[in-house]
């Protein structure tokens, strides 16, 4: 017996080192692969400020940079290969152009987000993704996802730009749904089409599916709780499709499903899904519970007459199974800007 708990004990021992020895790797390859990559990001930094501070001595031709370029890039290529052509110089005169201060470069990125980020004009947008990319440890991937879906633009149909950008320079904690919630929401990761066919179901478990791509595009503090969440009341039961609890609302999120236009029975069926989380599940410390309904279309009147004025915690978004392109983003932005025009003339 005493032979058998030495053995027992051994083999603990060496799974715990083993484990740990695990770690210690996979901790010092991340390490080094950043290293690489920052290094990478100073190359072409100091790159840019060289290009800039020649082009600086021959400013009174106004083609002398595009030839000093040209001419620089035509040598470094035999030597060093074709991450030195004339496009990727540019590029790092742009970015030293645009970073110019060497302390204030971020180690957390990589030479493939700052090449997306210094596309970007608008120097607030471009503030805005650095600072995510960080915060959220994105990954490149990741950065141009939120780029190309046109994360900042959703949510300032619905929040000023003081406090999008307050939130992530982690000035302050978001305190309203609105902050953290996006409509429409951008699903294209499901690798669903938008059809008819298609069942709630089918969404409800493409998401299971792709749980981590869903979560990012939540947002921030989102953590999963249940599928099909049964609820009993008295003799009757119901199944809410997706709960989550975000963590910087302190509070449970009820997502509802819909593959069609929202109706009010929607809306009541989901209101009562919040009611039996506030009642039953909420905790003294915790914020009301959330409900969000997503749908493929909404009437924003039926939305508007069916919830309480006061409202703050039943949402509809929409949600859609492809990129947008910028134009249709835009035309929507514009129309919920519209919209909130016309509520604030109502109120006065």
């Amino acid at each position: 017996m005493k032979q058998n708990t030495l053995s027992v004990s051994g083999g603990n021992s060496i799974k715990s080192l083993y484990q740990d020895a695990r770690r210690i790797i996979e901790q010092a390859r991340n390490n080094a692969v950043r290293s690489v990559d920052f290094c990478r990001v100073q190359m072409y930094w100091n790159l840019g400020r060289r290009i800039f501070e020649e082009e600086q001595q021959g400013k009174e031709r106004a083609d002398y940079g595009a030839y000093l370029i040209k001419n620089l890039s035509a040598q470094l290529l035999p030597e060093f290969g074709s991450g030195f052509g004339v496009r990727q110089l540019e590029t790092c005169r742009q970015f030293y152009r645009l970073y110019p201060i060497a302390h204030t470069l971020r180690s957390q990125l990589n030479w493939s987000q700052y090449r997306r980020l210094i596309q970007i004009e608008d120097p607030d947008k471009r503030e805005y993704y650095e600072l995510e990319s960080v915060n959220n440890a994105w990954t490149a991937r990741e950065t141009e996802r939120q780029i190309n879906s046109m994360l900042y633009e959703r949510l300032l149909m619905s929040n000023d730009k003081e406090s999008v950008l307050a939130v992530a320079r982690k000035q302050r904690i978001p305190d309203s749904p609105t902050e953290v919630i996006k409509d429409p929401m951008v699903l294209e990761f499901l690798g669903l089409h938008r059809e008819s066919s298609y069942y709630e179901k089918d969404i409800e478990g493409a998401i299971i599916s792709h749980l981590t791509e869903f979560l990012l595009e939540m947002g921030k503090g989102f953590s999963f709780v249940a599928r099909q969440k049964r609820i009993q009341l008295e003799d009757d039961e119901f199944f809410a499709d997706l709960v989550f609890y975000n963590r910087l609302l302190r509070c449970h999120v009820v997502i509802e499903l819909k593959t069609g236009e929202l109706t009010h029975q929607d809306l009541g069926q989901l209101q009562m899904y919040v009611n039996y989380y506030d009642r039953n599940e909420r905790l003294p410390y915790e914020n009301p519970t959330i409900g969000i309904l997503l749908c493929t279309a909404k009437n924003n009147t039926v939305v508007k007459m069916t919830l309480p004025e006061d409202n703050k915690t039943i949402l509809a978004s929409e949600y859609k199974l492809y990129l947008p392109t910028t134009e249709e983003l835009v035309k929507e932005i514009d129309a919920v800007k519209k919209m909130a025009r016309q509520k604030k003339e109502e109120e006065v």
